[in-house]
């Protein structure tokens, strides 16, 4: 009779866990922003959201059923930074693409898998992640060391 009392005592003093609910979704759409990465087939260009505040980034591409081609989200970190991503609440595989500063691509992580809660991180200090549908990046042969332009890196180019 006297483990009852104890065992009651002893969760009543345990902590209780402070966790966090799962993202919420931005409360507004997100602007959009033509990205263009110089490929040895030429230039594939991307018509993709931006996401550089921490409630968009947190959310990023959770509960999307569909992502059309060259289209994507790139989050915009401000400054170089390491980073790490996981695929919670994600349906669809992505590939992620870590910049650098000056846009240069640093990194590919291919066909990121859905719901998975590995952790995906960046091997150096990067300026943005680009997310697109899975196995575009080898399907229009997006590779490092390729240059991305966009507002972001300072080095725009006009789209036809």
């Amino acid at each position: 009779m006297r483990v009852l009392p104890l065992l009651t005592a002893v969760f009543l003093t345990l902590p209780v866990c402070a966790c966090a609910a799962d993202p919420q979704p931005p409360a507004k759409p997100l602007p959009h922003t033509i990205l263009v990465i110089d490929t040895t087939a030429g230039e594939a260009t991307f018509n993709v959201e931006v996401a550089a505040d921490w409630r968009s980034q947190e959310y990023g591409l959770m509960n999307r059923k569909s992502l059309p081609r060259h289209t994507g989200m790139i989050f915009d970190f401000g400054s170089p930074s390491m980073t790490s991503f996981w695929m919670k609440n994600t349906l669809i595989p992505l590939d992620m693409i870590f910049i650098r500063q000056d846009g240069t691509i640093s990194s590919v992580a291919p066909d990121a898998v859905p719901m998975s809660l590995d952790s995906i991180p960046s091997t150096e200090p990067v300026r943005a992640v680009l997310e697109i549908g899975g196995g575009e990046a080898a399907r229009l042969g997006i590779y490092p060391g390729q240059k991305v332009h966009n507002a972001i890196f300072g080095n725009a180019i006009e789209t036809h």
